[in-house]
């Protein structure tokens, strides 16, 4: 076996922050982080005290009212401040990625005309996907696929390349795959299209629990995340260029404010929420401190990133080479140790004639987490010919794990395909 080192990381002190993991005696093994991550002591701390301090509408002249909008404009900055935006205007916050792609999808609709063409890839998850099918079906669009490349397990310029046209208006890009962990080159991609005239639209909800996108040198248009895929509360969070989101028409009430970014956000402000969303961002300018990194807050948090990408590296290297000693374990991504810089770690697999769910099942008895099925990455399982209802299990890391979860995990794994289930679930699935 290979011996896996990793860099100094500040692994304890960073456990202490999340009470999930510091309150219990034995905590379950969280390795469903793709789907959802833990939060950090500050982060409730700060919706708690918003909850009890600041519940009030914007605008008022009261006392209440000005703590909420301080907490308004403090989570939009955060967030500009986080992925490189150039103002706080140009952050959108919402409920969900979902919702602002379907929310947002219709006001860039205004821009196409029946014929018009849009490019969907095989690789993204239904929230980049739907949205747009439904666009271009209500619009008389055409819709042009671009799949992953199976060697590669990424999206390759070669083949966006032929798909494009003067007809081309958009072009919607996972940066980092929810099934298969692979990250792809959103910079390159983005400016083939922008050659062909199209807008870029990029979900990143995968990559930012792991990867600090710079909005400005990815070259994109819009890019989405979800802050509670990257430690925060249950939020969507978009990016948008400035002069796109002032031309865009937005669906809105009449007595909503034309100003950016509230244009775009319906209703009353979730001011709980985006307290506990630039709570989120001083957790990882605390990580970047405490790992040795200073300056402004990007500077911290790029360092915090830099810090524990290198760490989940090792556990994913190791993850990885665990699961492909079990006999009959297929790893649907990028398994190259090389290659790591390609991928995130969430890890996903099958095993031939064993059940997904009884896998997770039989995890999930043991104090680990996962998921199992498609995680609506629908078109990814399609391209890579497996049962939708099946899916994959799907192991995701993130920085506050440990290696010793890694090895139990694996530990378990070997016990249920090595001799539990056989048998019992080849009846299932004959």
């Amino acid at each position: 076996m290979t011996v896996h080192t990793h860099p100094a990381f500040p692994i304890d002190q960073v456990r202490s922050r999340f009470p999930a993991l510091s309150k219990l005696e034995n905590p379950p093994i969280y390795f469903d982080n793709p789907a959802g991550t833990l939060v950090p002591q500050q982060v409730i701390d700060a919706v708690a005290d918003a909850m009890a301090t600041a519940t009030h509408n914007l605008g008022g002249f009261f006392d209440g009212s000005k703590r909420a909008e301080r907490l308004w404009l403090d989570g939009h900055q955060a967030m500009a401040d986080m992925l490189g935006a150039a103002s706080h205007r140009e952050i959108v916050i919402a409920q969900s990625m979902t919702a602002l792609t379907l929310h947002l999808s219709r006001s860039i609709g205004r821009l196409f005309k029946p014929g018009d063409e849009i490019i969907l890839t095989q690789m993204d998850h239904e929230g980049n996907v739907s949205p747009w099918l439904l666009l271009a079906r209500d619009l008389g669009l055409t819709v042009k696929w671009l799949p992953f490349n199976r060697k590669s397990w990424r999206i390759e310029p070669a083949d966006l390349e032929p798909l494009l046209s003067e007809r081309t208006k958009l072009l919607a890009l996972n940066a980092s795959s929810n099934m298969t962990g692979s990250v792809n080159d959103v910079a390159t991609l983005a400016a083939l299209a922008k050659k062909a005239g199209a807008l870029i639209y990029v979900d990143a909800v995968q990559l930012v629990p792991h990867r600090l996108p710079d909005v400005e040198a990815l070259g994109c248009d819009v890019l989405v995340c979800s802050s509670y895929k990257f430690f925060g509360p249950h939020l969507g969070v978009l990016w948008g260029r400035e002069e796109l989101l002032a031309m865009l028409e937005p669906y809105k009430v009449r007595c909503a404010t034309e100003e950016l970014p509230g244009r775009f956000e319906a209703g009353t402000p979730q001011t709980e929420l985006l307290a506990g969303l630039a709570a989120t961002a001083s957790y990882l300018e605390w990580l970047g401190e405490a790992t040795g990194h200073a300056g402004s807050r990007r500077r911290k948090i790029e360092g915090a990133y830099r810090s524990f990408a290198a760490y989940e590296d090792v556990l994913t290297s190791r993850l990885i080479e665990g699961l492909l000693a079990l006999p009959g374990v297929t790893v649907q991504g990028i398994t190259d140790p090389a290659a790591l810089r390609h991928r995130v770690p969430t890890v996903s697999f099958t095993y031939a004639g064993i059940s997904t769910h009884a896998i997770a099942e039989g995890l999930a008895k043991r104090g680990i987490w996962a998921w199992s099925g498609h995680n609506y990455a629908l078109e990814p399982s399609r391209l890579l010919e497996l049962d939708e209802s099946e899916g994959v299990v799907r192991l995701g890391l993130a920085h506050y794990n440990t290696m010793d979860e890694v090895e139990r995990t694996l530990a378990a794994l070997s016990e249920l395909v090595g001799g539990e289930l056989v048998g019992r679930d080849a009846a299932v699935l004959a």
